[in-house]
C-alpha cells in the first residue's frame, strides 16, 4: 500500500491518546494466561504484533475475548498450555518470538514457529543459546533464524550468567524459563534496559530481586490474576513528540504516556538537544507510571548518543537520527550495532531514506554521524519507502511533515505492526 504524506504542515495542536504500550501490552497476554483468575486489560494495543501473541495463547487453548480495547484472559497456568494443532504464525513480531522461546521451554509437547520474511531474517541464537544452557531444546533454521521448533522438554536447570547482549526481550525469554527452572537463577545485564517484565512479574504476585544489574528468580508458577490500564506507549508517542517540536507554531499535549524510566531516554535525549516540553498529572501510584507530555516546537542543537543510553532509545534510534537532520551542529550515534538486526538494517535504512530528501548523513558500523540542519525536499526521489520497517514508515511520516515536497511513502501498511492508527490520529491534531 502506497500512501500520499502530509507536506509542509503548518502547527499540530490538541490532545492526544497514544495507543496502549506494545511491550506492556505483549507481557499482559502472557502473564494473564499464567495466572489463576480472570485478567482484564485495557487500553490493549491491537497492532498485528500483539495480536500474534494474543493468538498463539488461544492456539494454545488460554481462553481470551475482546471487547473494544479490552482483552480478559482466563489464566491457564503454565501446566494448562494445550498443544496448539499447528505452528504458531508470529507475523513480524519479534518480541512475540523472543519472549515465547523462553515461556515455551518447558512443555510436555513441541511447538513450531514461522513468521514472515522479515522476521524469518532476524537473529534468534542469541535467545536460544542461554535457554539451551538451561536445557531447552530449541531446533532452527541453520540455528538461528525460522521456522523453529521448541521440542518437548520437561526439565529446565537454573543459571548463573550474563546475559549475552544488552537486551530486554533476552532478558524477558530468559526470566520466564528461570520461572521453570529447578532451581534459583542470576542474570546479570551488560547494561539496564526495558524492565517491564520484572514490574509485571511483581504485578501478579511473583517475586524477582535486583541488585545492580543482577536479577536473582526463583522457580515459581503461582500468580494473580489483575486488572489494569496499558499507558499509552512512549515509543509510539515519541513521533507526534519529535513532529510538535520540530513543525513551527506547534503545542501538543500526549495524554497518560507511559512514564517507566527505562522507556523515556528518547525525552532524555531531546532534552538535551533544546527541546521544549513538560510532563504533567503524572500517576505515580501504578506498577508503569503514566502522564501527560505537553510539547512545543523548539529549535534543536546537536548532541552526542552512546554508551549506556543506546539500550533505552534503541527503538527511537531512527527519529533521532531525523531530529539531527534540523539541529544545529553534527550528532554522533555510536555503540547501536544492535540497529542491523532490527526489522530492517535501521542504520543503513535510516540514512538511505534520508538522503533522499536531502539529509547529511554518514554511516559508520554502530551508528551514524548526521550534519545539520538541513532543509529536507524530495532531491533524488519523492517516494520514501518504509523497507516493511513500522518505526522507518512511521519516522518518514514526521519528515515529510517538514518538506517542501509532496511525498509517497511505499509500503505504508508496514506501521500497522505498532501504530495502525497513526494516520487518523495524525489528522486530528493538523492545523
Amino acid at each position: 500500500m502506497d500512501k500520499v504524506l502530509v507536506a509542509a504542515a503548518r502547527g499540530l495542536h490538541g490532545t492526544l491518546t497514544v495507543p496502549g504500550d506494545k511491550s506492556i501490552s505483549h507481557r499482559s497476554i502472557m502473564f494473564g494466561a499464567l495466572a489463576k483468575g480472570t485478567t482484564i486489560i485495557d487500553h490493549f494495543l491491537f497492532s498485528d504484533d500483539c495480536r500474534r501473541t494474543l493468538a498463539a495463547f488461544q492456539a494454545l487453548g488460554v481462553p481470551i475475548t475482546v471487547d473494544g480495547e479490552r482483552v480478559t484472559i482466563t489464566g491457564v497456568g503454565f501446566a494448562g498450555l494445550k498443544a496448539p494443532q499447528q505452528a504458531l504464525d508470529l507475523g513480524n513480531s519479534g518480541t512475540s518470538t523472543r519472549l515465547l522461546l523462553g515461556l515455551f521451554s518447558k512443555q510436555p509437547f513441541p511447538i513450531g514457529f514461522f513468521g514472515d520474511a522479515s522476521l524469518s531474517k532476524r537473529p534468534m541464537k542469541r535467545v536460544i543459546a542461554p535457554l539451551s544452557q538451561m536445557g531447552a531444546k530449541i531446533q532452527a533454521t541453520d540455528t538461528d533464524f525460522l521456522p523453529l521448533t521448541i521440542a518437548t522438554n520437561t526439565t529446565l536447570q537454573p543459571v548463573e550468567m550474563t546475559i549475552p547482549v544488552a537486551s530486554a526481550q533476552v532478558k524477558s525469554a530468559l526470566i520466564f524459563a528461570a520461572l521453570q527452572a529447578n532451581g534459583t537463577s542470576k542474570l546479570t545485564e551488560l547494561a539496564q534496559t526495558r524492565d517491564h517484565t520484572e514490574r509485571m512479574l511483581r504485578q501478579f504476585g511473583g517475586e524477582i530481586d535486583k541488585n545492580g544489574l543482577t536479577l536473582t528468580i526463583k522457580p515459581q508458577s503461582q500468580f494473580v490474576a489483575q486488572k489494569f490500564r496499558v499507558p499509552g506507549d512512549m515509543s509510539s508517542a515519541a513521533f507526534f513528540a519529535l513532529a510538535a517540536t520540530l513543525v513551527p507554531n506547534s503545542q501538543l499535549r500526549l495524554a497518560q504516556v507511559g512514564l517507566n524510566n527505562t522507556r523515556t531516554g528518547f525525552l532524555d535525549v531531546l532534552s538535551r538537544m533544546g527541546a521544549d516540553f513538560r510532563v504533567e498529572d503524572v500517576d505515580s501510584k501504578t506498577v508503569e507510571a503514566s502522564g501527560d507530555v505537553i510539547v512545543t516546537s523548539s529549535k534543536l542543537k546537536a548532541t552526542t548518543v552512546h554508551g549506556a543510553e543506546i539500550a533505552n532509545v534503541i527503538d527511537e534510534i531512527p527519529l533521532i537520527a531525523l531530529a539531527a537532520t534540523q539541529a544545529e551542529g553534527v550528532t554522533e550515534i555510536s555503540d547501536a550495532a544492535e540497529l542491523r538486526v532490527k526489522e530492517t538494517d535501521r542504520i543503513e535504512t535510516v540514512a538511505t531514506e534520508l538522503r533522499k530528501l536531502g539529509a547529511n548523513i554518514e554511516t559508520k558500523p554502530d551508528g551514524m554521524i548526521i550534519h545539520g540542519p538541513t532543509p529536507l525536499r524530495a532531491v533524488t526521489s519523492d517516494r520514501v519507502d518504509s523497507h516493511g520497517d513500522h518505526r522507518i514508515g512511521l519516522m518518514l511520516a514526521v519528515a515529510a511533515l517538514l518538506s517542501k515536497s509532496q511525498l509517497t511513502l511505499t509500503d505504508a501498511a508496514a506501521i500497522n505492526v505498532s501504530y495502525p492508527n497513526f494516520f487518523t490520529d495524525l489528522e486530528q491534531v493538523l492545523d
